[in-house]
Formats: structure tokens, C-alpha cells, sequence
């Protein structure tokens, strides 16, 4: 149809499946990979870790993710007995933020004191924790990072008189190929894309850096400035409002499908003008 909306997502992982969705409803997709996550095989903090943890040294622990979570335990049982490992975790005081997390917990047999509700941002971390009534005064608490610092996140631990312990375990590099990610930025200057679609903090991070590169950021901003931006959840929303691109669409749950069939509504009735 020519009155298709076109589309153009970030999306990296899911590929295939971000462009079936969108096609499936009554859009045009182009899907521009924009990140290629790096697990740190030979992981210092991660080793740090575990040995602080072993030592008995480490209070709490707080999982941002699951992937991160087991690529955390992967890289300390290079060095460290998994079941020493999993005993001390299960002395700590254990929070996470969200329903992955959640299940590699259960799967390891790793009690959780504390879990963050929907849309599980460190902000609904950090209220769950008050509802607990957990105090971090004089602890010393371990952060699973899952990308970029969350420093907004490690300054109100530090203010609730909490020792931070970041870790971060991977992290997110640009793609190989970065030629489909230029094209895209390329087209999106050019006026070629009626809705950008994140799926990640990390992606518009990418998206600027190769921007940059080509001497197109400030087109770039201004030109995603007039098209309908979508966010996946609280955490991609946060990342693209410090960049100045609030976006126009936010599911209620933060899920790929539900972003993609609420974005192009929504979008296609703000063009129709209903």
C-alpha cells in the first residue's frame, strides 16, 4: 500500500522477528541493527566480585538483568566453584529488577528478598526496597550493571548510605557491519521514515555515535525531531528524553509486540489527523 507507514527500528537480536511484526501490521519495515553485545570473556570486576563475595564482604547484591546475571556467573566460575558461589549469593541480600532476573534466581536456587513491579526501572527498585524497609546504611552493595552506568541509580544508594559496587559484566559495542545503521541515519535526515522504533537505551547511544561519525548528528536529531518516536519501556524513554527526542509512543508493557502494534495505531491516527 502506498499509504503505508514506513518504519524503521534498531533492533539487533531480534531482527527478523521486529520486521515480521511490523509488516504484519500494515507497515513497511527497514531494521537497522545498531548494537552487538560484548560478554567481557576475561571479566576483572567480575573475578573482584566473587572473591569480595566469597570473602563474605559483600551485603547486598542487586541483578539488573538476566543475561547479565548469568553472564556475571559464568565469568566467576572460571575461578570459582558455582555452588560456593551460589551459597554465598543466597547469604546476601538479594534484589532484582525485573521478572528475567527473577527466573535465572529460581533456576539457581538463589532466594530474592526484593522485586521490582512493572515497568521495572531502578526507580520502582529503589521504592520496593523502601516498601521493605531495607536499609543500605553501611552496606556494601553490588550492582549487575547491564550496559551503560545507571549513575542517577548509584547516587541515590550512595544518598540511602550505601557502599556501590558496580559490576558490569558485558557490554554493548557497535555492530560489525554498521553500513544498514548508516543508511538508516542517512534516510532518516532524508525524511524516508514516518516512525523510529527503540528497543533499547543502548540504541540510541549507538544510533548518535554513528552520526557523529558521518557529520550528521544535529541533522540527525532535527530530522527524529519530526518523526514519531517509539520506546519499548521507561529505560529506553529516559535514554532518548536526555538526547531531546521524548518520545511520542510508550506501551503500557514494555514488550516488542505490544510496542509495535500500539506505535503504528498510534501513529497512523496522529497522520490521519484523528
Amino acid at each position: 500500500m502506498t499509504d503505508s507507514l514506513r518504519v524503521c527500528s534498531f533492533e539487533s537480536r531480534r531482527q527478523s522477528e521486529m520486521a515480521a511484526l511490523i509488516e504484519r501490521h500494515g507497515a513497511i519495515p527497514t531494521v537497522a541493527p545498531s548494537m552487538r553485545e560484548i560478554p567481557l570473556e576475561e571479566n576483572p570486576d567480575a573475578l573482584r566480585f566473587a572473591a569480595e563475595l566469597l570473602a563474605g564482604n559483600v551485603d547486598d547484591i542487586i541483578f539488573l538483568t538476566g543475561v547479565g546475571a548469568r553472564a556475571l556467573l559464568d565469568a566467576a566460575t572460571t575461578k570459582y566453584a558455582r555452588e560456593e558461589l551460589l551459597s554465598a549469593l543466597d547469604r546476601c541480600f538479594v534484589a532484582v529488577r525485573g521478572p528475567k532476573p527473577f527466573v535465572v534466581m529460581r533456576e539457581w536456587g538463589v532466594h530474592v528478598d526484593v522485586r521490582a513491579p512493572e515497568p521495572n526501572t531502578w526507580r520502582e527498585l529503589l521504592e520496593a526496597l523502601d516498601a521493605a524497609e531495607h536499609s543500605c546504611d553501611g552496606r556494601s552493595v553490588a550492582v549487575q550493571e547491564y550496559g551503560r552506568p545507571n549513575e542517577q541509580f548509584y547516587a541515590e544508594l550512595r544518598n540511602r548510605g550505601a557502599n556501590v559496587i558496580p559490576v558490569p559484566v558485558y557490554r554493548w559495542a557497535l555492530p560489525e557491519q554498521t553500513g544498514p545503521l548508516e543508511d538508516a541515519i542517512r534516510a532518516t535526515v532524508a525524511g524516508e521514515f514516518d516512525v523510529l522504533m527503540f528497543t533499547s537505551a543502548n540504541q540510541i547511544t549507538n544510533v548518535l555515535t554513528i552520526a557523529e561519525r558521518l557529520g550528521l548528528k544535529d541533522e540527525w536529531l532535527a530530522a527524529a525531531g519530526r518523526t514519531f518516536v517509539a520506546s519499548i519501556g521507561p529505560t529506553a524513554t529516559e535514554a532518548l528524553t536526555d538526547d531531546g527526542l521524548p518520545p511520542d509512543f510508550e506501551p503500557e508493557h514494555p514488550k516488542m509486540g505490544n510496542l509495535v502494534r500500539g506505535a503504528i495505531a498510534v501513529a497512523a491516527e496522529s497522520r490521519n489527523g484523528t
